[in-house]
Formats: C-alpha cells, sequence, structure tokens
C-alpha cells in the first residue's frame, strides 16, 4: 500500500516565514496592496516590491496570496458570511481551493491571513491531486462542522471539483462514499471550469479563491470557521483523527494589515 504524504511546510519554510521575515512581508503586501489599488498590473506590482524586498520566489507567492486593493478588501468584505448564515441556504464548495487550504493546516503547511481576512495556503496543484494523509479528517472535520449536533445546516452542499485535474475522480468517490455514510444532503460535480459556475452562485460559496470572490455574491472561508467553530462535544459525526479548533500547533501567519488583533503562532 503507497504511503500517503502530507502537505506540509516545505523545506526553508521555518526561515522565510519565521518571526523575524514577518515584519518584511507585512511590509511586502501593504506595498503590494497600495499598488493594487491604484491600478498597477499584478505581474508589474509583485516584481517591483518583491525586488525591493529581496523576497524569495516562495514569499512573493505568499505575498501575492494575501494583497488585494482596498476597493477588493471592501467588497470582499462585505460579502463574506459566517457559519451561522449558512442554515437553510445552499451552499456551494469549490472542492480542491477548501481542501488544500484545511490539510494544509492540519499538516502544519504555512496558512496565510490576507489582506480580506481569507486564509490561503502556499500549496500548488500542477494538474493533479493527490490525496494526503490529512485528505480523510479535512472532509470529516467539514461535515462536522456543517451537520454536527448544535450546527445550523446548510439546506444543500454542492461540491464543485476540476474535471481535468487527475486525482478529482478519486475525491469525488471519497466525498460520495462519506456522504452516504452519513446521510449527508451532499452531492458532487465534476466540471471543466467550476470558477465561473462558482462565481454565479445564488448561494453561499466557500472558497478562498480571489477571482470568485471578487465575483460571487456571498462567501464563507470554511477554515476560518472551522478555527472558531463548536467544539468537539456538541458534534454527533465520529471524532477519528484531527480536531482544528483545539490544536494549538497550527502554523498560521497574518498578513493583513488590519489593526484588529489576530493569532500569529506556531
Amino acid at each position: 500500500m503507497t504511503e500517503l504524504r502530507r502537505r506540509a511546510r516545505a523545506t526553508g519554510d521555518d526561515r522565510l516565514f519565521g518571526p523575524d521575515a514577518r515584519p518584511g512581508l507585512r511590509s511586502a503586501v501593504a506595498d503590494l496592496s497600495w499598488l493594487l489599488t491604484r491600478g498597477y498590473s499584478s505581474d508589474a506590482a509583485l516584481k517591483l516590491v518583491g525586488d525591493k524586498h529581496a523576497l524569495s520566489a516562495r514569499q512573493r507567492m505568499a505575498v501575492l496570496r494575501s494583497a488585494c486593493s482596498d476597493e477588493a478588501r471592501e467588497r470582499r468584505r462585505a460579502a463574506r458570511v459566517e457559519l451561522a448564515d449558512l442554515a437553510g441556504v445552499d451552499l456551494a464548495i469549490d472542492g480542491l481551493n477548501a481542501l488544500i487550504t484545511v490539510e494544509s493546516a492540519l499538516s502544519h503547511g504555512v496558512v496565510l491571513r490576507g489582506r480580506d481576512g481569507a486564509l490561503r495556503d502556499l500549496a500548488a496543484v500542477h494538474g493533479a491531486y493527490e490525496q494526503v494523509l490529512e485528505t480523510s479528517f479535512a472532509v470529516d472535520a467539514i461535515a462536522r462542522l456543517l451537520h454536527g449536533r448544535g450546527a445550523r445546516p446548510p439546506a444543500q452542499v454542492v461540491w464543485y471539483l476540476d474535471r481535468p485535474v487527475a486525482g478529482s475522480g478519486r475525491l469525488r468517490a471519497l466525498l460520495e462514499a462519506r456522504a452516504r455514510e452519513h446521510e449527508l444532503p451532499w452531492t458532487v460535480q465534476l466540471v471543466h471550469h467550476p470558477d465561473p459556475i462558482l462565481a454565479q452562485h445564488a448561494g453561499v460559496i466557500a472558497t478562498s479563491d480571489a477571482w470568485i470572490l471578487d465575483r460571487c455574491a456571498r462567501w464563507i472561508d470554511l477554515l476560518g470557521a472551522l478555527l472558531r467553530g463548536p467544539t468537539e462535544s456538541t458534534h454527533a459525526l465520529p471524532l477519528e483523527g484531527p480536531v482544528l479548533a483545539a490544536r494549538p500547533d497550527l502554523w498560521l501567519l497574518d498578513l493583513s494589515d488590519d489593526t484588529a488583533p489576530h493569532a500569529d503562532v506556531r
């Protein structure tokens, strides 16, 4: 049997994103956001900022994923909903986006909080999605969050997966098996281009994808909800595996420029 990988931190991440690097990264996010607000293209602005702060390629990726214009930040904040707002509504989940972020958090990978408040990972899917040790745990954590005892569940949940990405079919089988096992109101759609579908969805979208956030009516950050979610004692579903809200060792890196306090812990 093939041993499952983990979506953990990459070699060098402790240095690239450790305490000494964080002030410079926050400054770079503020600089890039200033340029984006003034109409600079993201590519040109990122090169200017990355060169100024002498950032590595991985640090530049983190800064790009954390920055946004003032207009985008305000729009995304206004459209954001919380867990209680899901009661009785239709929820569409950007499947790979949501799962990879939760997997990264569970495996102590770097998770970023950007200017818009969304939590994002640094993992990359290059044409193929591989399930990791934390995949089943992540699916179960999301199921407990949405449908556990004491929750106010959505009316139905549709997972959208990228058909062209290898491994999406196996992930669909896992999600459908969980839905049958726990009698969850889940369906799974394999589509060629999920982003436009999600952007136009009438319900709530679970994603941190910036392109979708700038176009959808309402969105929720599932990882953020998991971290603030109900305690394990309120859930009826099985609790095998890690419980996100109770873990002290999550590697969250706040690169926002908000004055509101956020945990920046490891």
